[in-house]
């Protein structure tokens, strides 16, 4: 079974310094038939205004995924680390026991656009870390590039749960398959552009999610830039 999730159907805020669109239930947003798939519990697309961001907050027992769509966002925390997140790259936090951390786009004239991601660890209580990589874009362009697995397979970011992160960019005549294995599922989500994948016409925002099937199977991308959750 495969079911289409429009973008215009996720949770939506405006807080004037913040755009924040929630794929799943989240803050002020809920609702009882996305609250999670399988350990994929949040995808936030933000939309941080310049000279804005997060103050200090607290996170635990999440794994935290940031992908950095364009413009850059300066991470601090109290493990000591203070690092910029660029375009292209990704950060990951896992929040274990229980860190705090604070979020700002130091920009003075261009918002940042992200994607922040949470993933649900097999294990609680964990001791709590940082990673952030460059994936280029030619390590995506018509092809899939792993970004975060529990076996840090490739060049990924580890993390602790049966789940791997990828993602592609597709244009023109470029098509792209992915197999599903056996009692697996699969979660797609479109971060920008357009494409088709398994006879949807998707645009940014949309997401399929696929249950009991064998293949995502993609095509016809328009500066499309997508990323797919293989998840137990």
């Amino acid at each position: 079974m495969i079911t289409l999730r429009k973008a215009n159907s996720r949770g939506y805020a405006n807080h004037g310094w913040l755009e924040s669109w929630h794929s799943f239930s989240f803050a002020d947003y809920h609702d009882p038939a996305h609250m999670h798939f399988g350990a994929l519990r949040v995808i936030n697309e933000d939309i941080v205004q310049p000279g804005t961001g997060f103050g200090t907050h607290s996170h635990r027992d999440m794994e935290i995924v940031t992908y950095i769509l364009s413009g850059k966002l300066r991470h601090r925390d109290s493990m000591g680390n203070g690092e910029d997140i660029h375009t292209g790259e990704i950060q990951l936090m896992r929040a274990g026991s229980g860190v705090q951390h604070s979020e700002f786009n130091p920009s003075d004239d261009e918002a940042v656009h992200l994607l922040q991601i949470w993933i649900m660890p097999d294990q609680q209580k964990l001791a709590p870390g940082y990673w952030q990589k460059t994936f280029p874009d030619e390590a995506k362009r018509g092809r899939w590039c792993l970004l975060v697995s529990p076996d840090a397979a490739d060049g990924s970011l580890h993390i602790h749960q049966d789940a791997w992160l990828s993602a592609a960019l597709l244009d023109d005549a470029e098509t792209l398959d992915y197999p599903i294995a056996a009692r697996r599922k699969a979660y797609l989500h479109v971060a920008r552009g357009s494409l088709q994948a398994n006879g949807h016409e998707l645009n940014a925002g949309d997401a399929l999610m696929y249950v009991d099937e064998v293949r995502v199977s993609l095509a016809s991308g328009s500066n499309a830039e997508v990323l797919l959750f293989d998840l137990a």
